[in-house]
């Protein structure tokens, strides 16, 4: 009988737990959805699973792989002590142990990670990006005469819309200045200010390592909003407070039909940018789509959230490929992960 494929799941965990904890209850609430989804699409697949949660600890990690000796590792991390910079230096150890792995590489996360910085290398490519400058820590902040309002300001490197909010948006210097102060001093972070681009907001996942293929887009909905003039941008609590996007009317769906040389735009720069950033497995853009059809790259997010209820799964429903199926495309990516 041919042995089945042995999977450690790894993902971040608030506290430290010991390595045979199998998170029946954490599996049951909203906050660890992805981990269960993702859990029971292995069982699914028929898989021998193993669970670990790591908090700060990498010698937890060693000993599970000692005693497991697994084929490959599925890997759910964002965070590591707490820092979401550290997620690029956990996939660096793991690509130290030679053991094949989910996701993206040490190399992308670190540029994905970086707003400014990967923005850099699709200028470079002459990919069409906001117009944007970054503003570090314990050096001089000036308005560049290059930006016009408004602006959007926001951290240089985080994920998921944390330290965005409506206040991000600035229309003026002097708000300007407080904003990029307070990522700097309440958050303790660098900044990056960018050119607000009115239009339609759309995601656009792509998998693959050598061929890639586009999934369906998906397109973020804004509705009541409070005041009709107000910047519609993707802040933290438009994505992730229920309560706040259901007052607000705001919903994830599929776009309605787009002209067919902005669907055949979008496709071709997400694919160049996938490919100049050497992204791998699967990545999801976030692209604004002015009224005239001029199509922008807001941000390249490396290891999407896959729960079953977000952008990258919607869309792999959409083009016929189950979460069970998506779930174990993604395994065998990792054994033909590019070195």
């Amino acid at each position: 009988m041919r042995r089945r494929l042995k999977v450690l799941l790894v993902f971040d965990t608030p506290v430290n737990k010991p390595r045979d904890y199998l998170y029946v209850d954490e599996f049951q609430t909203v906050d660890w959805e992805t981990e269960s989804n993702v859990y029971n699409a292995l069982i699914n697949n028929g898989y021998q699973v193993s669970l670990l949660g790591v908090n700060k600890e990498v010698n937890i990690l060693l000993e599970q792989i000692k005693e497991d000796k697994p084929d490959v590792i599925f890997n759910l991390t964002e965070v590591f002590d707490n820092k979401s910079s550290l997620d690029k230096n956990f996939v660096g150890f793991l690509e130290m142990l030679g053991i094949p792995y989910t996701g993206s590489s040490s190399k992308t996360l670190f540029l994905c990670n970086d707003k400014a910085l990967h923005k850099k290398i699709l200028c470079f490519h002459r990919i069409r990006v906001p117009k944007f400058h970054d503003f570090y820590r314990a050096r001089k902040v000036k308005l560049p005469k290059t930006l016009r309002f408004p602006l959007i300001v926001k951290p240089l490197a985080d994920e998921a819309s944390r330290g965005i909010s409506q206040a991000s948006v600035v229309d003026n210097e002097q708000a300007f200045l407080d904003r990029v102060n307070f990522i700097h001093e309440k958050m303790r972070m660098d900044a990056i200010a960018e050119e607000y681009i009115p239009g339609r907001e759309l995601y656009v996942t792509i998998m693959g390592n050598k061929r890639v293929e586009v999934l369906p887009f998906r397109e973020m909905k804004f509705g009541n909003e409070k005041n009709g003039d107000e910047p519609r941008i993707a802040t933290y609590k438009a994505k992730w407070d229920k309560q706040y996007r259901e007052k607000w009317g705001l919903k994830n769906t599929f776009p309605s039909k787009l002209a067919n040389s902005v669907q055949q735009e979008l496709e071709e720069i997400c694919k160049r940018a996938y490919r100049v950033l050497n992204v791998q497995s699967y990545a999801r853009f976030d692209v604004r789509v002015t009224q005239s059809g001029r199509t922008f790259i807001i941000e390249a997010n490396a290891n999407p959230n896959l729960a079953k209820s977000d952008e990258v799964a919607q869309s792999a429903e959409k083009a016929g490929i189950s979460f069970d199926k998506l779930i174990q495309k993604i395994v065998l990516l990792a054994f033909k992960r590019r070195y």
